[in-house]
């Protein structure tokens, strides 16, 4: 390699090691945000959730009341839902 490919190389790598730099600079959130973001708060202080449509606004309490109450359906081994079961010999 001749000296001119190296020094390209290499000037090419900082430029781009410094833009990555100022870029993450850039979009990183705020110290505080990010703080915040690792701290637990009570399910009561969160407020409202608009779920929009027919629901409109729903508390973060009912929306876990709700999946307590009817929990997501198990999945196979193959990914797959499981069927549900028949408990009553209905229509």
């Amino acid at each position: 390699m001749n000296r001119e490919s190296i020094v390209f190389c290499l000037l090419a790598v900082a430029v781009a090691l410094g833009v990555c730099a100022l870029g993450f600079t850039i979009a990183a959130l705020p110290a505080a945000t990010s703080a915040a973001a690792g701290r637990p708060v009570p399910a009561e202080t969160l407020g409202e959730v608009d779920l929009g449509g027919a629901w409109g606004k729903v508390s973060v309490i009912e929306l876990v009341g709700f999946y307590v109450e009817n929990p997501p359906a198990a999945k196979s081994a193959a990914g797959a839902a499981v069927p549900a079961t028949k408990r009553f010999g209905g229509c």
